[in-house]
């Protein structure tokens, strides 16, 4: 089969979620009634997430393969917002380790309310979760979010493991990404073949679309760490670098650099900081690593594009089609 490339594309959200009618602000009426407690401080930070913004990808996609599988209930609503708890309180756990100060363009919630409160209500997030999943009541989803939720786990552990290592190999980089991000993606396109009843054929072919879109966006994540506008990206341009994070662009630049600048980068990972940042973008920039990171974001999206096939023609599945181009596309 030949592989789909993406191609450029005037790609919309907000038009995509008009196609699902109710449904999109079905899930965002049910995240703001959820987040709701009798404790004053979960409400603040709750808010301050709720209004902090994001495309809120991943509920996307759980409506999307539910209603290209044909899926005509209201379950596609609860698991929705389960995808985006989940997703929040990772979030909330990431800041707080990384020490991040920026996310979506404003102050991170552990630079408002402090760790504490961030960790305990990425705790709150989690246990509402699983609160969603009994009413929810179905035992085969019940598995795969269990599943993703400690995959996710994993991937940090991971990520923590090789931070601050020069030596982390490609491999052992896409497999923190498919664990930290594409697992996700991956679930909540499964939980929409498994709400409508698809076969064991669409269900993997799904799982594999979900799988291959989170490593793009999240390779397209790690490019733009590094030639993005701050602004545009709404977080710190070399954050990355400055938690001593050995991304794709780093490890392609580091196989691929002068002796020289192999010790600059090398250094860079082991300690952290900025200091080198300029340099150290320029190397990037020289030894074709943003193209080679963008090149494999562009495969695996391709990837995706072609897992659809299984699937019968319809508005969801062209959205789905135009959201893994705009994968590879995108500024921010």
């Amino acid at each position: 089969m030949e592989l789909v490339k993406p191609q450029p594309t005037g790609f919309d959200l907000d038009f995509v979620r008009s196609q699902l009618g109710t449904d999109w602000p079905d899930v965002n009426q049910q995240i703001i009634d959820y987040l709701q407690s009798d404790v004053a401080l979960v409400n603040s930070v709750a808010r301050y997430i709720v209004n902090s913004g994001g495309k809120r990808l991943r509920p996307l996609l759980v409506l999307l393969a539910a209603r290209a599988c044909g899926y005509q209930g209201d379950k596609h609503i609860s698991t929705a917002v389960i995808i985006e708890f989940i997703h929040t309180a990772t979030l909330l756990h990431d800041d707080v380790v990384d020490a991040s100060d920026r996310r979506r363009g404003q102050e991170t919630a552990n630079s408002v309310f402090g760790n504490e409160a961030s960790v305990l209500v990425g705790d709150f997030l989690y246990s509402r979760s699983f609160q969603l999943m009994v009413q929810v009541g179905h035992m085969r989803i019940m598995d795969v979010l269990a599943d993703a939720t400690n995959t996710i786990a994993e991937g940090e552990v991971l990520q923590l493991m090789n931070c601050n290592e020069p030596e982390t190999t490609e491999q052992q980089y896409m497999e923190v990404i498919y664990r930290k991000t594409a697992k996700l993606f991956e679930a909540g396109m499964l939980i929409g073949a498994i709400l409508a009843s698809q076969t064991q054929a669409v269900e993997n072919a799904l799982a594999e679309y979900g799988r291959k879109l989170g490593c793009a966006f999240q390779l397209i994540d790690d490019a733009l760490d590094y030639s993005a506008n701050s602004d545009d990206l709404g977080k710190n341009i070399g954050d990355d670098l400055a938690e001593g994070k050995p991304t794709l662009p780093l490890i392609h630049a580091l196989r691929n650099a002068s002796a020289d600048d192999q010790i600059v980068i090398r250094t860079a990972i082991i300690n952290g900081g900025l200091e080198d940042i300029e340099r150290i973008a320029k190397t990037i920039q020289e030894t074709g690593a943003l193209a080679y990171t963008v090149s494999r974001a562009e495969k695996a999206a391709g990837e995706a594009i072609n897992a659809l096939d299984a699937l019968p023609d319809s508005e969801f599945k062209e959205s789905l089609i135009g959201l893994a181009h705009f994968s590879t596309q995108r500024q921010y």
